[in-house]
C-alpha cells in the first residue's frame, strides 16, 4: 500500500508548511511544532506525522509537496 496517496488535502497542505526538503528535516520540524500546537490541531498534526514516518524513503520522494509561500 502506498501511503502517500492516502494524504487528505489538509495533510498535504500541513505537511507543505513543515517541508524542508527531506523526510527527517519535515519530521523534526513537525515534532518541534507540537507542542505549540492546539489540542485538535495537535492531534491532526501527530496523525498525519505518523502517516510520514511510516513512509519509505522512495514513498516521501513521489510526494509533490513544496515549501508553503511566505505571506
Amino acid at each position: 500500500m502506498n501511503t502517500y496517496n492516502n494524504f487528505t488535502v489538509e495533510e498535504t497542505n500541513l505537511l507543505s508548511i513543515y517541508m524542508t526538503g527531506s523526510k527527517e528535516g519535515l519530521v523534526v520540524a513537525m515534532n518541534a511544532a507540537l507542542p505549540f500546537m492546539d489540542g485538535e490541531m495537535r492531534d491532526f498534526a501527530a496523525r498525519t506525522l505518523a502517516k510520514v514516518v511510516h513512509m519509505t524513503e522512495a514513498e516521501f520522494a513521489g510526494l509533490a509537496l513544496y515549501p508553503a509561500d511566505e505571506v
